[in-house]
């Protein structure tokens, strides 16, 4: 019996994606609540997971082990409609770069920010994405780093009410965030640029 090749193409099916330009990318920006809710409302944006990364522990959990690691969100995207550039340049606009000890009223280490990359293209936009920010802030202090990506952790089990929390609580998140002062300070940063 001859030996047959047989060929697979395997095709992300997501709601109103019937093609594989999908790709994906891990960033670090406080609450991932916040960035899940901020990253949502972009065109091209598939999906955001709300998780751990960048620590050793292995499946690490909200109210158990998470030493190490940065809460994060895993935005799945279509590169045709969004570029990675341009997913960039919105998260800069939504995070604090210049705190070094968490992100508005969450401080800790699980709550700095970084951008996760997954390979050298994506190490060299992240750098050169970096750059314009330092370069546009000559007087303060750019701490948000560019860090390899690792394996990320997605909240799941008795603790999957992260998911989407906006949606699912919508009042007690926008008085977290309210109360957090995200917004406030965001729009000290970029001005208009920062859109809730």
């Amino acid at each position: 019996m001859k030996n047959k090749l047989i060929c697979f193409m395997l095709f992300i099916v997501l709601p109103g994606v019937l093609h594989a330009a999908v790709e994906k990318t891990v960033l670090a920006g406080g609450c991932f609540w916040c960035m899940e809710a901020d990253f949502e409302k972009l065109e091209g944006v598939l999906d955001v997971v709300s998780g751990f990364t960048g620590g050793t522990a292995e499946n690490p959990t909200y109210n158990g082990d998470h030493q190490g690691h940065y809460e994060a969100v895993e935005i799945t995207y279509d590169s045709e409609k969004i570029s990675y550039k341009e997913l960039l340049d919105y998260y800069w606009v939504h995070i604090d770069p210049f705190d070094a000890i968490g992100q508005f009223c969450d401080k800790g280490p699980s709550y700095l920010s970084a951008v996760f990359v997954a390979n050298e293209e994506e190490k060299k936009q992240a750098e050169q994405s970096r750059k314009k920010v330092v370069e546009r802030f000559p007087n303060n202090k750019v701490v948000t780093p560019i860090l390899n990506a690792s394996t990320f952790y997605p909240i799941k089990g008795k603790e999957s009410y992260h998911q989407n929390y906006y949606k699912t609580s919508p009042a007690r998140y926008k008085y977290y965030r309210w109360g957090c002062g995200r917004d406030k300070r965001l729009q000290e940063i970029w001005g208009d640029e920062a859109k809730p």
